[in-house]
């Protein structure tokens, strides 16, 4: 009740949403607060990764803000937990969230969605999925197919106020958010690219949803072929997509603070297909044990 009691404050005192952020945490102080931690709810500091999206997440749970003249997005709520921190860095990044216009998402569990009933009630944002999530965002429960159900504990539902389709842009002026169906970790995984600019720098940012075959105890991947193929379209749809910096749900599966760090390359024109290369090999590693075993 505190918490939900604390996020009904966060929804007052609007005002003109500014494009850029003020000068805040960087990439070494996020990437020095999570050394040795990476909780689904462990508190991170804000950084900007490029021009106008910064990383509002914790350590362990990306979730990304996007300023444009057109209002806030955020894609991502990591848990309920965590909701109070991503408004907490929101705000020290210079932003109200009372500015935020639109929810995203990733895919529709727990550690990435659980938080986004808690964000809506406080900013008042509209929630936007693929009609194939729309179904466990509003209950918060898996679906039937999904592999990992039964293993992931439901969520608080959101209340959806549209759905978007695959390769529609959303109507935000200058960066071309747009949605990319990318279904396999979850019937309802989606994948968003944007354009980013630091000056004459411009870049198209790719945050990949998760790709990696991952299920309850009792799932075998190759009893249900179908799934298998859907799959195998995203790992091939994936290396397609516009993508100068790779960014994924789970900050760690792309090296994101070490590369906010400098300690590695942030902008990677191959990183799409590589990601997606490694989810295929692990895929194909986990059918093989499947096959092994019987």
């Amino acid at each position: 009740m505190a918490i939900l009691a604390a996020l009904a404050l966060t929804g007052c005192a609007p005002q003109s949403a500014p494009i850029a952020a003020a000068p805040g945490p960087t990439g070494k102080a996020l990437a020095a607060a999570c050394e040795g931690s990476d909780g689904w709810s462990d508190p991170a500091p804000p950084a900007k990764i490029h021009g106008n999206t910064y990383y509002v997440g914790t350590c362990g749970i990306t979730a990304l803000l996007i300023a444009s003249p057109d209002g806030l997005v955020l894609i991502d709520g990591a848990t309920e937990e965590a909701a109070l921190a991503i408004l907490a860095n929101i705000r020290a990044l210079g932003f109200d969230p009372a500015n935020v216009r639109y929810l995203l998402a990733s895919h529709e569990h727990l550690d990435h969605v659980g938080g986004l009933k808690a964000l809506q009630d406080a900013t008042g944002a509209a929630v936007l999925a693929r009609k194939e999530a729309v179904a466990t965002l509003t209950s918060g429960e898996p679906e039937a197919i999904d592999p990992q159900r039964g293993a992931i504990p439901p969520f608080r539902g959101v209340k959806v106020a549209r759905e978007v389709k695959d390769g529609e842009a959303l109507p935000i002026r200058d960066i071309r958010l747009t949605l990319h169906a990318t279904p396999g970790h979850t019937p309802g995984s989606t994948s968003w690219t944007w354009r980013s600019c630091e000056g004459g720098d411009c870049r198209t940012i790719a945050y990949v949803d998760s790709l990696s075959a991952v299920s309850a105890d009792d799932y075998r991947f190759s009893d249900h072929p179908d799934y298998v193929a859907m799959m195998r379209a995203t790992f091939a749809k994936v290396p397609t997509l516009p993508c100068d910096l790779l960014i994924t749900p789970h900050p760690s599966a792309s090296n994101l603070f070490a590369r906010l760090s400098g300690d590695a390359p942030l902008i990677d024109a191959n990183g799409c297909k590589t990601y997606a290369a490694a989810a295929a090999k692990r895929l194909d590693e986990r059918l093989a044990k499947e096959a092994a075993a019987k």
